[in-house]
């Protein structure tokens, strides 16, 4: 006579169904020293929603032809959470993101928002997910379900890409040394600037703008690139290494 789930939330209401034979007329289901609630019955099965309890206790199905042996039910304290990292991706989705905390062996799903995700189960203590893409930027609930109930409290923010707009100036000396304030969209998450590859140190002043000294390079126009926590975007021969004079 299985039983399907064989395990739930401590708080009960988890639908159980147990099937056999000679079942039909139910007039009990106990989940230990307590009564379930029966919502169907047939002659090969019952469903019901288990009660509250904590540990493992036997289930027993009562008709008028008498009590069952026992099935094992196991019941799961709600999960808990207790971080996520990285906390910011691109607004597109699909990075992976860590979440540790307890109870966890048993998650089915993360909720970003409203969007659900199918998580991998590292062990009690850990799970990755892969990020859903998000509806906008901004800042989601991020809850874990397992067999023990669901968990919230923690948030996940949707970055949307940089753009950049313009440089300015659009030219300096080969050797470095030029502030640029670089104009754009989505810049206050920047975690790099490079020219042609080459990292330059930066300062974030707003969202659309940055201060950026050029390091050396050969002379020529070079590709500026902005890498935030929601992308990358790239200026096309955006800044122009001027050689030195010579005589």
């Amino acid at each position: 006579m299985p039983i399907s789930p064989n395990q739930g939330s401590t708080g009960g209401g988890t639908t159980v169904v147990i099937t056999g034979t000679n079942l039909g007329g139910a007039t009990a289901v106990r989940f230990g020293t307590k009564t379930a609630t029966i919502t169907a019955n047939t002659p090969t099965s019952v469903t019901v929603t288990s009660p509250s309890g904590t540990g493992t206790v036997p289930v027993t199905v009562t008709t008028p032809g008498g009590t069952s042996n026992p099935l094992q039910f196991f019941y799961v304290g709600a999960p808990f959470k207790s971080s996520l990292s990285p906390v910011t991706g691109v607004t597109a989705g699909g990075n992976t993101v860590t979440i540790t905390g307890t109870g966890l062996s048993t998650a089915t799903a993360v909720n970003f928002g409203a969007t659900a995700a199918t998580p991998t189960v590292v062990n009690d203590g850990q799970l990755t997910v892969t990020v859903p893409a998000g509806a906008a930027a901004g800042p989601v609930g991020v809850s874990v379900t397992t067999a023990g109930g669901t968990n919230n409290g923690l948030s996940y923010t949707y970055v949307d890409a940089p753009t950049i707009v313009s440089l300015n100036p659009t030219s300096g000396p080969a050797t470095g040394g030029t502030v640029v304030t670089i104009t754009g969209t989505n810049l206050a998450t920047t975690q790099s600037v490079d020219f042609e590859g080459t990292l330059a140190p930066f300062s974030v002043l707003s969202d659309t703008s940055l201060s950026v000294v050029t390091p050396p390079g050969a002379a020529g126009a070079v590709d500026v690139t902005v890498t935030t926590s929601g992308g990358t975007a790239t200026s096309t021969d955006a800044f122009t290494y001027l050689a030195g004079p010579g005589i």
